[in-house]
C-alpha cells in the first residue's frame, strides 16, 4: 500500500511539472544590434528579470545581430506579423513605414543632454500614441545616452565638409541622407550588419558613426580615421511587443514583463558620464590604430545644425498626419 502511494506521488509530481512545462509561454525577440552593445546585454538582463517574476511561466529568448534576418528598417510590418512576439524598435530605422515617427526627432535637433531629459517622457508618450496604430505595445523604453558623431574615414583624414564631399558617406537613416545632401555631401544608408564590409570593399569611404560603440562592430579595423562633428540625440529604444501575443498573456505576466522594462530604463536612463564614456572610446580606439583628429570646425557644425533643422520641419511636412504636431510638440517643450 504504501508502495503504491509512492508511486501515485511520484506521478503527481511528474503530471505537475509537465502541465507547468506545457503551460509556458516561449517568446522571441529580436535584436538587430549586435551582441557586444551594451543595450543587447541590458535585453538579456530584460529577458531574464521575466523569467524570474513570472515564475518561468514566459520565457523571453533574445536573438543578437540580426540573427533571425529581420530587417531593423521592416519592424512595423513584421512585427504585427506575428513573426516573433518582441522586437527592438528604433524610429530611426522607420522613415519608410512610420514617417511621422521618423520626424518626431531627427540628428542634430537636440544638442545637450539636458533638453534630451526635457523631451523624453513626451517623445515615449508620442511613441505610445503613433505603435497603437501598427498594433504595437510599447511595454517598456531603453533609453541610449546623448551621443557624439563622428565620421569615420579609411585611407584619407576627413575633418571638413569640403574634405567630406569628395567621399561616400553612410548613415543609417533617412533624415541623415537629406542633411547631407543639403550640403553637398553623397549619402546613402547602409544597415548596420553590412557596414563592416561596405567600408572594407569601398562601397563607402566614411560612415556616421559614434566612438561609443565603435568597437562592437570593429570599425578600428576598416577605418584609419576619425573626427567629431556633431552631438546625436538619442531617442530611446521601444521594447516593442505584438499586440496579439500580449493580449493573450496573464494580467500577472504583462505586468512583470512591465516591471523588467522599468528597470530597463532605471538602468539607461543616466547621462553623467557621458564625457568621460567618449573619451575612455576614443582612447581605446586609438590604442586599436584609429587617428582622431581634431573635429569639424565650429563653423563646419553650425552648417550642419542648421541643415538638420531644415530637414526637420521638411521631413515633418512631408509625413504629413501628426508628423507637424509631433514635431511642435517638442518644439514647444524646448521652448523654441
Amino acid at each position: 500500500m504504501l508502495g503504491s502511494c509512492r508511486y501515485v506521488f511520484a506521478a503527481v509530481l511528474v503530471l505537475g511539472v509537465f502541465l507547468k512545462g506545457a503551460s509556458a509561454a516561449e517568446w522571441k525577440f529580436n535584436n538587430g544590434l549586435p551582441e557586444g552593445r551594451n543595450e543587447s546585454k541590458q535585453l538579456d538582463a530584460f529577458a531574464a528579470d521575466v523569467g524570474e517574476l513570472t515564475d518561468g511561466s514566459l520565457a523571453i529568448n533574445v536573438f543578437h545581430g540580426g540573427s533571425l534576418n529581420l530587417k531593423n528598417e521592416d519592424i512595423v510590418r513584421w512585427l504585427p506579423g506575428g513573426a516573433v512576439e518582441m522586437g527592438l524598435v528604433w524610429a530611426n530605422y522607420l522613415g519608410r513605414d512610420a514617417p511621422a515617427l521618423n520626424a518626431v526627432l531627427v540628428q542634430g535637433s537636440v544638442g545637450s543632454s539636458d533638453e534630451l531629459i526635457k523631451v523624453l517622457p513626451e517623445i515615449m508618450e508620442i511613441y505610445t500614441e503613433e505603435l497603437a496604430e501598427w498594433g504595437i505595445v510599447p511595454t517598456g523604453f531603453m533609453a541610449l545616452p546623448l551621443l557624439r558623431a563622428s565620421i569615420f574615414c579609411r585611407d584619407e583624414p576627413v575633418r571638413t565638409l569640403d574634405d567630406l564631399r569628395t567621399k561616400k558617406l553612410r548613415v543609417w537613416s533617412g533624415d541623415q541622407v537629406e542633411t547631407f545632401t543639403k550640403l553637398g555631401v553623397s549619402a546613402q544608408i547602409v544597415g548596420q550588419t553590412d557596414l563592416y564590409v561596405a567600408l572594407q570593399t569601398g562601397v563607402v569611404d566614411c560612415a556616421v558613426y559614434p566612438a561609443l560603440f565603435a568597437h562592437t562592430i570593429s570599425l578600428q579595423e576598416v577605418t584609419d580615421y576619425a573626427a567629431y562633428l556633431y552631438p546625436i540625440a538619442g531617442v530611446p529604444y521601444v521594447l516593442g511587443a505584438d499586440q496579439e501575443a500580449w493580449d493573450a498573456l496573464t494580467d500577472m505576466e504583462r505586468d512583470a514583463v512591465t516591471a523588467a522594462a522599468d528597470r530597463v530604463w532605471e538602468r539607461t536612463n543616466e547621462y553623467s558620464q557621458a564625457d568621460e564614456n567618449e573619451q575612455a572610446a576614443r582612447t581605446r580606439l586609438t590604442e586599436q590604430g584609429i587617428e582622431f583628429l581634431d573635429g569639424f570646425s565650429d563653423v563646419d557644425r553650425s552648417a550642419f545644425l542648421e541643415a538638420a533643422s531644415m530637414t526637420w520641419a521638411e521631413l515633418a511636412n512631408e509625413a504629413g498626419g501628426k508628423a507637424p504636431e509631433y514635431r511642435q510638440r517638442i518644439l514647444d517643450i524646448l521652448g523654441r
